[in-house]
C-alpha cells in the first residue's frame, strides 16, 4: 500500500557541503533538492591533511542547512509545502563535537569561536591514532571484549577522538560537559532538546563508533573507560538516553524552525543516521545484498537477522568491518565496512598535478590562471579516465595501495599508508590514474571476498555515490575484478532520499520500513557484468596487490 499523499525532506551532511531533497512519499519521486558548500571549507579553514586534522565549524553546519532547506522548499508550491509531514537527517560520522550542559558546541561561544578543538572533528580527522591504539589495547585487553563486534578501534570514531581533544585542550576539556554526534545534534536542534542527558541519541552512531550493545548493557563499562581516563567516565555519565532507530518518531519541528521554513504544524523529525548507512537504505537494501557508497571514502553495508550471524565466524567478519543492532533498519544486525580513501586517491591525483599551475599564478596573472586552471581542473579527470581505458590489456601499470588515509580492512590500521611500487620511466599520468582505479577496486574486493570468507552470503552489489555516477570506467572494472554484476541506481543523491525514508516511517507515513523502502528507495539505471574475457588479466593484477599488501603488513 502506498504512502498518503504527503511530502517529507531529506537532509544529507557531507563532507564540503549539505543537501536537502524533498520527496513525494508515494512514489519517491524527488520533488526538489537544494544544496549549499560550508563557508569555512571552501576557504580551506580547520583542516590540516599533514596532520590528518579535519574539523567542522558548527556555524558553517547552522547556515548552509538553512540555506539548503529554504532553497529546496522554495522550488515547491504553496500546496506542495504544506503536504510536508516529516523531516529526516544523515550526517558524516563519527563526527562528534563537545557541548556545554545546554547542549550548545563550544564553538558557537564566543570564547572558542576559533578554537579548533572546540569543532566538530570530521569522519576522516585521524589525529587522535595514538588514542586509539589505547582504546584498542585497554577494550579489548580485560575481562569483555567490547571490541569483540568492531575490530580494531579507529581513530574516526567516537571515544577517541574525544581522548585526543580533552588531552590536547585543557581549556575545552574543563568546559565540555558533554560531546554529541553531529546526528544527534541536529535533530535535537530542530526538535528543541539539545540537553545530552534527555537528547536523542543515533542507533547507528551509538553501535558503531561508541560501542553501544545491549550484550554489555549500553556504552563501555565506566571502570573501564575511567581506567583509561577519567573524562571518558564523565563524558559515559552525561550520555543520556538509550539509542534508537532513524526511523523513530523523536520529536514535533520546533515552532522557530517551521517559521523559519515557512511550514505547518505537526512536521515531525525522525531520528539520525550516517550519511551512507542512509545511503543504503535510499538504495533499497535487502538480505544478500551489498550496498557500496562511494565517494570520497567508500562504505560497504550488510543487514542479517539476528539468527543468522550463527552461520558467520564473527571473528573473521570483524577484521573487515563492524556490526550494530538496529543502525541500518530496525529489527536487522548491520554490518559496515569501507575504504578510508575511494575518490580522494584521485583528487589526491589531481591535486598533485595541478601543484605546478598554482606555482605560476604570480608570473601569469591571475586571469590566465584562473582561465588555465578552471579548464584544466575540470579536464583533467575525465581525460585520464578516458587515456588510461586506452591502455592495451597487456600494459604494465604501477601497483598501488589505496590506504592513502589509513586503512579500515583487514585489520584496520590507521598508521598504514598508501604505497604506489612498480613505476618506471614509462609510467606517465594515465598508467598511474590506472593503478589508483585499481588499487580502489582492488580493496573493494578484498572486502567482499573477507565478508564471504567469514560467512556472509552476498548475491547482489548496488552502487550508490557520485563515482558510481560519473565512471563508468571504474564500475565496469569494479564488476570485472569482483566477478559481480554490479547495478548502479538512478538516484542523484541516494543518502538524502535514505534520509526522507527515514522521515516517512518517523511522520507515520509507512507502516513499516519494508513498505517505505519499496515505494521510495532508487531504481536501477544501469549493470555492469564481468567481462570473463579479462577475468584472467585482473586475476594477476589482484595477484600483484595481495603481495604488496603483504609486504605492507
Amino acid at each position: 500500500m502506498k504512502g498518503p499523499d504527503k511530502n517529507v525532506i531529506g537532509v544529507d551532511f557531507g563532507s564540503d557541503s549539505v543537501r536537502a531533497v524533498i520527496v513525494r512519499v508515494a512514489t519517491g519521486e524527488v520533488l526538489s533538492i537544494g544544496v549549499s558548500f560550508y563557508a569555512g571549507w571552501r576557504e580551506g579553514k580547520y583542516r590540516h591533511p599533514e596532520q590528518a586534522v579535519f574539523r567542522q565549524h558548527p556555524q558553517d553546519y547552522l547556515d548552509s542547512f538553512t540555506e539548503c532547506v529554504r532553497d529546496a522548499l522554495g522550488r515547491l508550491s504553496e500546496k506542495e509545502r504544506a503536504k510536508v509531514a516529516g523531516i529526516g537527517i544523515d550526517t558524516t560520522g563519527s563526527t562528534p563535537a563537545p557541548v556545554d550542559k545546554e547542549g550548545t558546541p563550544l564553538a558557537l561561544l564566543e570564547e572558542f569561536r576559533e578554537n579548533e578543538n572546540a569543532m566538530f572533528y570530521l569522519w576522516k580527522d585521524h589525529s587522535a591514532y595514538r588514542e586509539a591504539e589505547e582504546i584498542t589495547e585497554a577494550f579489548s585487553g580485560g575481562g569483555r571484549n567490547y571490541c569483540r563486534y568492531m575490530g580494531t578501534y579507529s581513530a574516526e570514531w567516537y571515544w577517541a577522538k574525544i581522548l585526543h581533544g580533552s588531552r590536547a585542550d585543557k581549556r575545552v576539556c574543563e568546559k565540555a560537559y558533554a560531546w554529541v554526534e553531529h546526528c544527534d545534534w541536529m535533530v535535537g536542534l530542530l526538535t528543541g532538546n539539545t540537553k545530552p542527558e534527555t537528547m536523542y541519541h543515533s542507533a547507528c552512531a551509538a553501535g558503531y563508533k561508541a560501542l553501544w550493545n545491549r550484550e554489555w548493557g549500553g556504552l563501555p563499562g565506566a571502570a573501564v573507560l575511567k581506567g583509561i581516563d577519567p573524562y571518558l567516565e564523565t563524558v559515559r555519565n552525561h550520555y543520556g538516553t538509550a539509542p534508537r532507530p532513524a526511523t523513530v518518531c523523536a520529536g514535533a519541528m520546533s515552532e522557530k524552525w517551521r517559521s523559519l521554513f515557512g511550514l505547518p504544524e505537526g512536521v515531525m523529525v525522525s531520528g539520525s543516521s550516517f550519511d551512507a548507512h542512509a545511503g543504503a537504505v535510499g538504495a533499497g537494501i535487502d538480505e544478500k545484498m551489498l550496498v557500496c557508497t562511494i565517494g570520497t571514502s567508500a562504505v560497504d553495508m550488510l543487514i542479517m537477522k539476528t539468527e543468522q550471524l550463527k552461520s558467520v565466524d564473527i571473528r573473521e567478519l570483524t577484521r573487515y568491518g563492524g556490526m550494530a543492532e538496529d543502525a541500518i533498519l530496525p529489527g536487522y544486525i548491520g554490518i559496515e565496512t569501507g575504504q578510508a580513501a575511494f575518490g580522494d586517491l584521485f583528487a589526491w591525483l589531481k591535486g598533485l598535478l595541478m601543484w605546478p599551475l598554482e606555482q605560476i599564478r604570480d608570473v601569469a596573472g591571475e586571469d590566465i590562471y584562473e582561465l588555465v586552471s578552471r579548464e584544466t581542473e575540470k579536464r583533467m579527470l575525465p581525460l585520464l579516465e578516458k587515456k588510461a581505458s586506452e591502455l592495451p590489456d597487456d600494459t604494465a601499470f604501477p601497483v598501488a595501495l589505496d590506504w592513502f588515509n589509513g586503512r579500515r580492512y583487514p585489520d584496520a590500521d590507521d598508521f598504514k599508508r598508501g604505497v604506489i611500487s612498480g613505476l618506471s620511466l614509462g609510467s606517465g599520468a594515465p598508467e598511474i590514474y590506472r593503478s589508483l582505479v585499481f588499487a580502489a577496486v582492488g580493496g573493494l574486493n578484498r572486502i567482499l571476498c573477507g565478508f564471504e570468507k567469514a560467512g556472509a552470503e552476498i548475491e547482489r552489489v548496488r552502487a550508490v555515490g557520485g563515482i558510481s555516477k560519473k565512471s563508468d570506467y571504474i564500475m565496469q572494472m569494479m564488476a570485472d575484478v569482483t566477478g559481480k554484476e554490479i547495478a548502479v541506481l538512478d538516484a542523484e543523491q541516494t543518502c538524502a532520499l535514505g534520509a526522507a525514508v527515514y522521515a516517512a516511517m518517523g511522520s507515520g507515513c509507512y507502516e513499516n520500513t519494508r513498505e517505505a523502502v519499496l515505494h521510495m528507495a532508487a531504481k536501477e539505471e544501469k549493470r555492469f557484468s564481468p567481462n570473463k574475457e579479462k577475468e584472467g588479466y585482473y586475476k594477476k593484477w589482484y595477484g600483484e596487490y595481495l603481495k604488496a599488501a603483504e609486504r605492507m603488513g
